[in-house]
Order: structure tokens, then C-alpha cells, then sequence
């Protein structure tokens, strides 16, 4: 009886393997076919064909294959989106069914396994902490309510630009110091690098090289992710790294956390900053128990921001310093407009913004040019779909050419030239923003997983790049002519000068300017 009942067991297995592998035969042959793309190689697939700069070579790939490809990494679908039809309609169409991103090393390693704002999975918890954000740190209001400490820490910089004399400096450094204090200020309460009241922070150093390292790891295409297979050899010692750099992540957040809830127990009262805020949210959030924010969401939270906040902003503005000094015609009329709006005799002010709108142009056209991350952070199918008649599947990850997008010829004239004067009333892409809603230039992303601290870097990018305009004139050392500026790109998740600006400051303002020590 029951040699039967195995025997018809197995027969029934064979029978349902049959009509499955001939449903699946059927079903793909009258299915779309896959985007085009280079064939790939045996087991790594076309891991080779993306070289040391991915958003270079998908966008050459581009040319040849068009701007929809699928490419195979290892075992995983990769479909890659490069001009802004395509991602418009992954991005806006069909924005629901890209609204997750792949599993991947650096999520599960680095960010608290998932649980931050950039990797977390689409759904409940996700939007739970995108709110929090927007509520609390980046709505209208909470902006309003920091731009003081934005403005005083670019006056601080602009006193130490005055105070370096005939020197030399790079100008990265000092950019980076500045927009990391601000947005420490309103998250912390308190600046991290250089407090003159109390020094130079303890672990100042030490925070900015995790920042710089997790930048540099999390550009990293790591083999793992892609033939899971071999993931437990790390092949590329990154894993490791990655689990140090946490280690390090963790120990620097649990000693900030925890000397602010012993400032919030023993002080006057509590911090008006987002981290008192965060601590608070941890019984439960809007009331609902159910809701309850963890340390471990709050730690997750505060890695997305000054990984995403500070070199990001930092950067942008150095490339537009080194365009503007390579054309020097366009820094003249950016002065004059300031000088026009401003005057000489003190610096600018968020409320001026608006009123700039050469300076506004100027930050497009940098943001189109040198976009911060050149491709997007990946997303992942839920279900298979159909694009522009080619068949996706799902589980592929999409990756969008942000880079490329920005420097089509179909869609910008002179794409590679400078020229802030296309976005300026009456020119060809007077209509266009950079959040969001023109598929044309897209720094932040688009649709649901849309950057949550968009306003935040636009403003500080404008904010800080207007008082460098205004506030100084630029001279380049010796041996190195404005028209030969290197221009090269080193890649990571950031897109970053492959060699640091090196400027002398020249003050342009009455001294009483620039204010006191």
C-alpha cells in the first residue's frame, strides 16, 4: 500500500515538472523579451563590462544598445534606465513596483540590517520614519526655524577663509567641516568639529573618517550581492570592512544617544534638537504603542543623515566653485547680481535666495553637470511588468544613470558646456527643477523613494556656493591656468573631485563683513 502511494507520489511530482517546464516554455514565447544588452559571461555576467566607473560605462553601453538595457550581474537581473523617458517610467508609472531596494551587503552590514530610511523596505515602517523626518527636521517649518545656525556656520566659515591670508587651502575640507556643523547642530544640538567654546571634539576625527570610508564602501559593487553563491568568501575583504565600520558606527552613536538622555535627565530641560525628539519617540509614536520607534531605528536614522547630508552637499558646492572659476565670465555676473541684491557690506542670508536667480541657475546647471550620486541607489521589481515592450522581471534591480540623464544629447543642447543661462526665464530649460518632477535632471531621485532631505541640501547648496560668490574672489596656485582646471571624477557612492580643489581666498566684502573672530 504505501509503495502505491510513493510510486504515484512520484509519478505526480514528474507530471507536475513536466507541465511546469512546458507552461514556462509557452509563457515565454509569447512574452516581450528582455531590454538588450552585452552578452554576458559565464557565472559573473557582465560584472566585467562595468569597469572602475559604472555610470561611465552603463552610459557608453547606452549608445549602443539604447536607453533601456538589461545587463546580468552574477545570478541577478539588472536593468539600467539612462535617458528620462525610461525613468520616468520606472520612476512615475510604475513608481509602486520599484519602491523596495535589493538586498545588498552594505544594508544589512552598515545600516542596522535594514532598518534605516534609505534601505528599509517599502511599507509601514518605512513611512513611519519618512515621516518623522519631514515632520520634525525637513517641513518648511523646522527649515525655517534652523536657518539661523545654517548662517552662522557659514559666517564661520567665511572668518576662517579671511584668516588663512595669502595661504593656499583646500577647499573640501573647509566645506565639509562647515556643512557637517550645521546639520550636527540641529540634529545633536552641537557642533562636532572644532567647538571653540570647549575644542576640538574627541572624536571629531574619528567620525569623519567613518563618513569618508562608508562613502567609498558603499561605491563598491561588491561580487557577493550579485552570485550569492560565493557571498560567505567575501572575496573582496569588503564584508569585513563593512562589519568593522559598523562596529565603529555603533559604538560613536550609542556614546552620542546616550549623553543626550543624561543631558536630558540632569539639565534644565531637554535639547530642541531632532535627536531630543527621536528620544522621545521611543515610547511610541502619534500614541500608538504599536508604532514604537527603537534605538536601534534612531542609530539607523542618524547614519542615513550625515552619510546622505554632509559630503553630498559638500561636494556639489566644490564643483561649482572649480566650474566657476574655469569660467570666470559667469563668476562676474553671479558677483554682479549679488552685489545688486546683497551689497558689500554684509553677507548673504537664506531670505536673499530667492531674489538670485543667476545663483539659482548656477546651482541647477552644477547639480545637472556633477550630480552627487551619478547612479541612483537601486530599487527592486515586486511583481514583472512591461516596459516600453520589454519584459522586466521581477526581483531585477533598477538601476537609474542619473549621470548619463543629465548629458543626453537628445535632451540638452551643448550637454557637456556649462551654461546656467538654459535655466534662466526664456531659455531652453527655464521650466525645469532638480526635484523631482523634470525627468531631465534628477540629483535627488523621484517618486515615492524621492531624497526625504531634499529642501535641506538645496538650500545649504545655494546658501553656502552664494556667500563663496559673494564673499570672495578666487586665485588658483601657481603653474595651474583656469582653462586647464582638472576636472576629473573619483567614484564612490559620491560623486567627488578626484583631486581637491587647492584655492586661494581673496575677501571682496568691506571687513566688517565678514564679522568678528
Amino acid at each position: 500500500m504505501m509503495t502505491t502511494i510513493l510510486y504515484t507520489l512520484i509519478i505526480a511530482l514528474l507530471v507536475y515538472s513536466l507541465l511546469n517546464h512546458l507552461y514556462n516554455r509557452l509563457r515565454d514565447r509569447h512574452r516581450p523579451p528582455l531590454p538588450p544588452g552585452p552578452k554576458p559571461w559565464p557565472l559573473i555576467g557582465n560584472l566585467p563590462h562595468l569597469g572602475p566607473v559604472p555610470h561611465h560605462s552603463t552610459a557608453d553601453m547606452a549608445r549602443t544598445y539604447g536607453p533601456l538595457m538589461h545587463l546580468r550581474l552574477g545570478q541577478v537581473h539588472v536593468i539600467v534606465a539612462a535617458s528620462a523617458r525610461v525613468a520616468e517610467q520606472f520612476l512615475k508609472t510604475h513608481d509602486a513596483n520599484f519602491s523596495s531596494r535589493p538586498p545588498n551587503a552594505g544594508a544589512k552590514h552598515i545600516a542596522y540590517n535594514y532598518h534605516d530610511l534609505v534601505f528599509a523596505p517599502y511599507g509601514e515602517r518605512w513611512r513611519m520614519l519618512r515621516k518623522i523626518c519631514t515632520v520634525h527636521l525637513f517641513s518648511t517649518k523646522a527649515l525655517d526655524d534652523f536657518r539661523h545656525v545654517r548662517q552662522e556656520e557659514v559666517a564661520i566659515l567665511t572668518r576662517a577663509l579671511v584668516s588663512v591670508g595669502d595661504a593656499f587651502v583646500q577647499l573640501g575640507q573647509l566645506l565639509s567641516v562647515c556643512i557637517t556643523n550645521a546639520l550636527a547642530r540641529v540634529v545633536l544640538g552641537r557642533r562636532v568639529f572644532g567647538d571653540g567654546s570647549r575644542g576640538q571634539d574627541p572624536k571629531a576625527d574619528e567620525f569623519k573618517s567613518m563618513v569618508l570610508e562608508l562613502m567609498v564602501l558603499a561605491g563598491i559593487f561588491n561580487i557577493g550581492d550579485f552570485i550569492p553563491a560565493l557571498d560567505w568568501l567575501d572575496l573582496q575583504g569588503v564584508v569585513k570592512k563593512m562589519k568593522n565600520l559598523h562596529a565603529r558606527f555603533d559604538a560613536f552613536l550609542d556614546y552620542v544617544i546616550e549623553e543626550h538622555k543624561i543631558k536630558g535627565i540632569d539639565g534644565d530641560k531637554r535639547h530642541v534638537d531632532f535627536l531630543s525628539t527621536l528620544i522621545s519617540l521611543m515610547d511610541n509614536v502619534d500614541g500608538q504603542a504599536a508604532e514604537k520607534l527603537t534605538e536601534t531605528e534612531i542609530k539607523a536614522l542618524l547614519l542615513n543623515l550625515f552619510a546622505a547630508g554632509t559630503d553630498t552637499s559638500s561636494s556639489t558646492v566644490e564643483w561649482a566653485i572649480a566650474e566657476l572659476i574655469r569660467h570666470p565670465k559667469i563668476l562676474a555676473q553671479a558677483q554682479e547680481e549679488l552685489d545688486s541684491v546683497v551689497g558689500k557690506d554684509r553677507l548673504v542670508t537664506e531670505s536673499d535666495l530667492a531674489q538670485l536667480t543667476f545663483l539659482q541657475a548656477i546651482i541647477k546647471e552644477t547639480f545637472r553637470l556633477h550630480p552627487s550620486t551619478p547612479l541612483s541607489l537601486p530599487r527592486m521589481a515586486k511583481e514583472s511588468c512591461e516596459i516600453n515592450g520589454y519584459f522586466i522581471p521581477k526581483g531585477s534591480t533598477l538601476l537609474v544613470n542619473v549621470w548619463a540623464i543629465a548629458r543626453d544629447p537628445e535632451a540638452w543642447a551643448q550637454p557637456l558646456e556649462f551654461r546656467p543661462e538654459r535655466f534662466l526665464p526664456g531659455g531652453e530649460k527655464a521650466s525645469v527643477d532638480v526635484k523631482g518632477n523634470d525627468f531631465d535632471v534628477i540629483p535627488f531621485g523621484a517618486g515615492r523613494r524621492l531624497c526625504v532631505g531634499m529642501s535641506l541640501g538645496v538650500r545649504m547648496v545655494q546658501l553656502v556656493t552664494a556667500t563663496l560668490i559673494h564673499a570672495f574672489d578666487w586665485e588658483l596656485p601657481v603653474g595651474q591656468s583656469k582653462e586647464k582646471l582638472n576636472m576629473e571624477q573619483a567614484y564612490g557612492l559620491i560623486l567627488q573631485r578626484a583631486f581637491p580643489l587647492e584655492v586661494r581666498p581673496i575677501p571682496r566684502l568691506a571687513p566688517h563683513a565678514y564679522g568678528g573672530p
